[in-house]
């Protein structure tokens, strides 16, 4: 069977047998791979713990017909046992796994493994806030996936911004003659929080009132909802930010983009 090596940060894992684990993982060179780390839950298993969701390792698979096989993990970044003590760092990067899995295939995915490392290593220090943090790495793993917003400039038409209104149908905020009636009002402090967020600068981000980061966090999530399909589970979980927005930070149900959409 073929050997091959290959940098990987563990999105999910299911239970197989009575000693067995299949691991989802997003590789830096090779994709997502999906593989089996055979006796990992007996007890003294060699490199268990290396293989948790939000765990960054060096593993060695051997190729498989269906799955791959795991047969050497050595740890590069231990990120889980911070983040998981912490409840919002946990749903944070709970919600960010979710979104990498859906957003990656079988094809090599360098950006979205460097981005996913990135936002969870930040986790696992506290650097920023974890709503933040979390609506950073979703803005940014859109855009690599090739559906970057626009909050300043018209999504739609192009005309030179700002503009006070946002449509995420269309890829983010709209000038007043693309505006559809009842179009979100996208006000100054949230698209100027949403702008920095995209970019990652951090030093504007941190200041930002409580009832801006929910009303950005609102256009986050309906954003990713739009282009993923459907809401990703681990945002049910999130703090009551996401889900108590003011009336402002609501979609549109205005028409949809007609430009096919593009993959990672």
């Amino acid at each position: 069977m073929a050997i091959y090596r290959d940098e990987a940060v563990v999105l999910r894992t299911h239970k197989l047998g009575e000693a067995d684990r299949i691991c989802t993982l997003l590789t830096r060179n090779n994709g997502k791979v999906s593989a089996v780390a055979k006796g990992v839950r007996k007890v003294g298993s060699k490199f268990g713990a290396r293989l948790e969701p939000f765990m960054v390792a060096d593993i060695q698979f051997y190729e498989g017909r269906t799955l791959d096989t795991i047969s050497q993990a050595e740890t590069l970044g231990s990120y889980g046992a911070q983040i998981v003590a912490d409840y919002a760092s946990y749903t944070a990067a709970t919600a960010m796994v979710e979104a990498a899995a859906r957003l990656t295939e079988s094809d090599p995915a360098p950006r979205q493994y460097l981005l996913l490392v990135g936002a969870l290593r930040s986790l696992s220090r506290g650097e920023h806030s974890p709503t933040l943090t979390l609506d950073s790495y979703l803005l940014r793993a859109l855009s690599i996936a090739g559906w970057a917003p626009s909050f300043y400039d018209c999504a739609r038409c192009g005309k030179p911004g700002p503009h006070e209104r946002v449509m995420v149908q269309v890829g983010g905020a709209v000038c007043s003659d693309c505006a559809p009636q009842g179009a979100a009002i996208l006000d100054t402090a949230t698209r100027e929080l949403l702008i920095a967020l995209l970019a990652g600068a951090w030093d504007l981000t941190e200041d930002a009132p409580e009832n801006i980061q929910a009303r950005a966090s609102g256009i986050v999530a309906a954003y990713t909802q739009f282009h993923l399909d459907r809401s990703l589970r681990a945002l049910d979980h999130i703090d009551g930010s996401r889900t108590h927005n003011a009336p402002t930070t609501r979609v549109s149900p205005g028409p949809a983009p007609t430009t096919p959409k593009a993959t990672a």
